[in-house]
């Protein structure tokens, strides 16, 4: 089999999944090559606190109306471990950049930044992430687990949470719930 990178791709979870991880999800790819992939799952938030506990936590004073945020649950890897996913060409201390404008920070300057209110205009705060082995998306793939549609920065950071899987997927021109649960291969 060829080897396609889809960084910068949206993986939207099939009806089908039952992995309660990835169940309804939609996850930004940020890395995909021959040795894994890492994504962020986009559309878990975690309801039992804010951007602004985050930034207490850190020790730092929330100053703007970005504090309310929501905190999203990135996927079940290093759930403890914090990212910032955002829109801006800065480049922060830990930057690893998904495409021209989108990059995915992990150091305390951009959490400083963004107390101040001088952080980037769209931004996500996730914790964890979704991983995947070597061929072990390519699998899933062949599998029918997955759809991939082209990221979309509106689905990112703009539709509601609660719309982003079939607003994802409506990239495709894809209805989800009209999908069988039946997976073929031609």
């Amino acid at each position: 089999m060829e080897f396609t990178a889809l960084a910068n791709h949206l993986l939207i979870a099939m009806p089908s999944m039952r992995d309660p991880n990835f169940e309804r999800t939609v996850t930004l790819l940020c890395q995909h090559d021959e040795n894994g992939s890492l994504g962020l799952v986009i559309n878990r938030r975690i309801d039992e606190f804010s951007l602004a506990d985050v930034l207490e936590h850190l020790d730092l004073k929330p100053e703007t109306a970005e504090a309310a945020n929501p905190v999203f649950s990135g996927g079940p890897v290093h759930p403890e471990l914090g990212m910032v996913l955002h829109n801006d060409q800065h480049q922060w201390e830990s930057t690893m950049r998904i495409s021209e404008s989108l990059g995915l920070t992990t150091s305390l300057d951009i959490m400083q930044a963004i107390s101040r209110g001088e952080g980037p205009a769209r931004s996500m705060m996730v914790l964890g992430y979704a991983g995947w082995g070597s061929g072990q998306l390519e699998h899933e793939l062949q599998e029918n687990a997955w759809l991939c549609a082209p990221v979309n920065s509106q689905i990112v950071f703009d539709t509601p949470v609660d719309e982003r899987w079939s607003a994802a997927a409506a990239l495709l021109g894809v209805d989800l719930m009209t999908l069988s649960t039946d997976a073929g291969h031609a």
